[in-house]
């Protein structure tokens, strides 16, 4: 099917970055600063980002008791043996200086008695060294301090923004980059420039419930296949163990933050007995993957859909968790006096666009940062709280990669193609992927996942932001349930329940990209004993 667009404006940018959370907003002022003109292309407002829901606060060294050393040891251990120790070293060893940065611009975090950043500690972490804000408001304090140092970057008139601006597609040619189609409330436009740079965010919307804001819809990774980059990892997707349940409840549910078991809150079933005891030697703490897997399985076994998390005996949650007190006063639970029901939801994708330490992809002038990119940092399963390190630290390294390599590049986009894609039902694909794809999975259950996204998908034009998005989680599911299928084993949190056992042989990622037919191949060797 062919279609043809009408180009209803032009700009021009030394580049363009796709996405306004912390990754986004680090990007764009680090690149200004080096002399490039920016544009920044959101499809919200100045606060719909998953940054601005981030609750627990930000995995930095801490100063005593603490170590680069032992940071890394936790990401590795949590990363199920995918993690790229170099990444990892590179990117934690930078934690310091990023956050001494953020304060810098403003960000106000919280003290303890002494005056000093009071730290707490998360699942997966051997100390505390957890950095937070407004007590469980982290993102809002990072997403406030970066967007007002945004406003102020260029004067009165601050950064240029595009707000309400879907990018629809990464323009290039043989050398790379030429820039970004856009779809606005003006109609389709070019963005000419040498380099994009995609902080997109995650895939929570792939999903019936998930932690993401309603924009989580796989954007960048979607970009990215389009373009000709490479994606991995995509086939783990972390489920957060404590998310508030409510019977029926869809769409974006609240966390409750795992500083709340870190600061002693047990996870209990409906008969009072421990969900994590005898499972991992830091129980409650232990990481992710391995309390939603315990959860999941315990409901499983009990024939229930939630279990609680028990917080009645701390004292002070209400001044050290106001958001999460806000939150269940609006479901009529008060956490001094009630159990909280919880189960796991989607939260955050492990995997993405393959890029370097400074987030640069294959294609020249693409670059990416923050959850829509693999860097090596988390592996098969993210600890806690290493998110907004790896926005921070990422987001500053590719902006200023960006500003200072696209001398050489530019070049005006031509010979714009129409945007025509696969796209399904966004209501059935949730359907499919909550169904068979979610904590625990099985050959079975993805194969049928796969042949009824197949069969429920159409192909046609995308003139419009939804349908824009509902390309980009088709694609996305498509290219996360080939490498759930070609993964037969359980690793970090990618369970099968038809192969429990961690396979050594295929400690190793899975790459995809997408080719000139639209359709999805590893560009990674076979695993060993893969079917």
């Amino acid at each position: 099917m062919t279609t043809s667009i009408t180009v209803a404006w032009e700009d021009h940018a030394d580049l363009v970055v796709v996405g306004g959370g912390v990754a986004g907003l680090t990007a764009a002022r680090a690149a200004s600063r080096r002399g490039a003109r920016v544009l920044t292309v959101s499809k919200g407002g100045p606060t719909d980002t998953a940054t601005q829901y981030a609750q627990g606060g930000i995995a930095v060294v801490a100063p005593v008791g603490d170590s680069v050393d032992a940071h890394v040891a936790d990401t590795l251990a949590a990363g199920g043996g995918l993690c790229e120790e170099d990444a990892v070293r590179s990117i934690v060893t930078a934690g310091p200086d990023a956050v001494t940065a953020l304060r810098d611009l403003g960000a106000v975090f919280d003290t303890g008695g002494d005056g000093d950043i009071a730290r707490t500690r998360e699942g997966g972490h051997s100390t505390r060294r957890i950095i937070h804000a407004g007590g469980d408001a982290t993102g809002a304090e990072v997403q406030r301090a970066l967007g007002v140092a945004a406003q102020r970057a260029l004067g009165a008139a601050g950064l240029p923004v595009l707000f309400g601006a879907a990018a629809a597609r990464v323009l290039t040619d043989d050398r790379g980059v030429t820039g970004l189609l856009v779809l606005d409330g003006r109609g389709f436009g070019i963005v000419h420039a040498p380099a994009v740079l995609l902080a997109t965010g995650g895939l929570g919307q792939l999903y019936a419930c998930s932690t993401n804001p309603p924009g989580a819809t796989a954007d960048g990774v979607a970009l990215a296949l389009t373009a000709g980059a490479g994606v991995a990892d995509l086939e783990f997707v972390q489920f957060h163990p404590t998310v508030l349940f409510a019977e029926g409840g869809t769409g974006r549910r609240p966390l409750i933050s795992e500083a709340v078991r870190g600061e002693g809150a047990r996870l209990v079933d409906s008969r009072g007995r421990s969900i994590t005891e005898g499972v991992h030697p830091l129980g409650d703490l232990a990481p992710r993957d391995v309390v939603s897997r315990a959860i999941a399985e315990r409901l499983t076994a009990l024939g229930e859909d939630h279990v609680y998390l028990d917080a009645r005996h701390l004292g002070g949650f209400a001044t050290r968790f106001p958001t999460i007190t806000a939150m269940c006063a609006d479901a009529g639970l008060d956490p001094a006096r009630d159990l909280l029901p919880v189960a796991p939801a989607a939260h955050y994708s492990c995997g993405g666009v393959v890029t370097d330490v400074h987030g640069r992809t294959r294609i020249p002038g693409l670059y990416a940062a923050g959850e829509v990119a693999r860097t090596g940092l988390h592996g098969a399963n993210r600890l806690a709280s290493n998110s907004l390190l790896e926005g921070l630290v990422l987001g500053e390294r590719a902006g200023a990669a960006a500003a200072l390599e696209r001398a050489g590049l530019r070049s005006e986009s031509t010979g714009i193609p129409g945007v025509v894609s696969v796209v399904c039902d966004r209501a059935r694909l949730q359907h499919l992927m909550t169904r068979h794809a979610l904590v625990v999975r099985d050959a079975d259950g993805l194969a049928t996942a796969a042949v009824e996204l197949d069969g429920a998908s159409t192909t046609g034009p995308c003139a419009d932001a939804d349908r824009l998005e509902d390309a980009a989680l088709t694609v996305t599911a498509r290219a996360l349930l080939l490498a759930a299928r070609r993964r037969t084993e359980s690793r970090g949190c990618h369970t099968r329940s038809d192969h429990r056992d961690t396979d050594p042989a295929q400690a190793r990622s899975l790459e995809l990209r997408l080719d000139g037919n639209g359709e999805l191949s590893f560009t990674t060797p076979e695993l060993t004993g893969v079917n």
